[in-house]
């Protein structure tokens, strides 16, 4: 077990990484998408429902399979060879897609819940499109969202370990290369929960101090 303590901690480099970058591309795509969904344009909510409904409906694993073959097949028609996309990269993609398809009705049903007294307040003031988001809407609608927003974050986490399946080398992938060569999967995949209980609960309390920072919460 010994040996592996420095993959361990390559690893778990690697799965925060994935999680940080995937959640951040998600969270900006999520929020675009909300604010589209809640423009008055129903061609355009029609789309963005559909997006999030194909999102939601098929399961991380396929979502991750999917792109890391699609993407291989693509780059191999484009080169004329056989071209590997990288496992990372290609698990960005999909928990991005993943994280976006939920962030998205976390950010619209926040943005719903803000009272349009105070949209019509401020247009009354003369704000203008912009400054409403960013003064009035914007603070309101996060405030509302980040109880179900960290719970979004706590399960990319987990979701990270999918990834192994395609060849990352990330905490999950170390347990299982470990458990197997020493024939110990045990401890291997107890010290994988131990890491993964790390971030959540490091994520579970930044939550829990955002939320004690905005005490309109379960109010």
């Amino acid at each position: 077990m010994g040996g592996f303590a420095f993959q361990f901690a390559a690893a778990f480099v690697v799965t925060l990484s994935l999680a940080l970058v995937s959640g951040s591309l998600g969270t900006v795509f999520g929020l675009l998408l909300a604010v589209s969904k809640s423009a008055a344009a129903p061609r355009l909510s029609r789309v963005v429902t559909a997006y999030t409904t194909v999102v939601r409906g098929v399961p991380e694993l396929v979502i991750i399979l999917l792109i890391y073959f699609g993407g291989t097949t693509f780059a191999s028609m484009v080169a004329g060879r056989y071209v590997e996309v990288n496992a990372f990269t290609a698990g960005v993609i999909a928990l991005s897609v993943v994280f976006s398809g939920y962030a998205t009705e976390v950010f619209r049903g926040a943005i719903a819940a803000v009272p349009t007294g105070q949209t019509e307040a401020a247009k009354s003031l003369g704000l203008n499109a912009w400054q409403r988001w960013a003064f009035i809407i914007g603070p309101q609608m996060l405030r509302l969202a980040l109880p179900a927003y960290g719970n979004l974050w706590i399960s990319l986490f987990k979701d990270t370990a999918l990834v192994s399946i395609v060849g990352l080398t990330d905490i999950m992938r170390v347990a299982y290369v470990g458990a197997g060569s020493l024939r110990a999967p045990l401890t291997f995949y107890l010290a994988a929960s131990a890491l993964y209980l790390t971030l959540t609960t490091v994520t579970l309390v930044s939550i829990r101090f955002a939320e004690r920072r905005y005490p309109a919460f379960g109010r």
